[in-house]
């Protein structure tokens, strides 16, 4: 199994803050990123990005408001345990999430149906086939960094 991975589109109309926020916080609350696990620091991770580090603060601030992750000097920044109530998701955060998707699905020629198919696909417990993304070049466009135990990219 692969270590968990953030993208961050830099022509999304979605923050890159937003965008690592989302991830990681999904990562969390379904157990890909376990209670305890340490991410990379703010610098690593804003380097691996090509992002600035203020960038990946305010994710990481918003993340720690939030409880999902715990910061301590020395011990760096990891997973916090999550609470045993269940979890509301945010509405609107969710339309942006579902625009912005759409938006970059149709950007690839795909219609309403191959959409629908993909996130009901997604949505499928059934294991998926591994799929490979090129890395990107450039000054748009996605970027990806590994995240997790001891996970280090560059």
């Amino acid at each position: 199994m692969s270590d968990p991975a953030v993208r961050v589109d830099t022509t999304s109309q979605v923050p890159p803050y937003e965008q690592i926020r989302a991830q990681l916080a999904a990562l969390i609350r379904t157990g890909r990123l376990v209670t305890g696990e340490r991410l990379p620091t703010v610098r690593q991770l804003a380097t691996d990005l090509d992002l600035a580090p203020g960038t990946v603060a305010r994710a990481y601030r918003e993340l720690e408001a939030a409880e999902l992750i715990r910061t301590r000097r020395g011990a760096g920044t990891r997973v916090a345990a999550l609470p045993s109530g269940p979890h509301a998701h945010d509405a609107d955060q969710l339309t942006t999430l579902a625009r912005d998707f759409t938006s970059a699905a149709r950007a690839l020629g795909a219609d309403t149906e191959d959409i629908l198919t993909a996130v009901r696909d997604a949505l499928d417990p059934a294991p998926a086939a591994s799929t490979t993304t090129p890395a990107a070049s450039g000054t748009g466009g996605p970027k990806t960094a590994g995240v997790g135990a001891g996970r280090r990219t560059s």
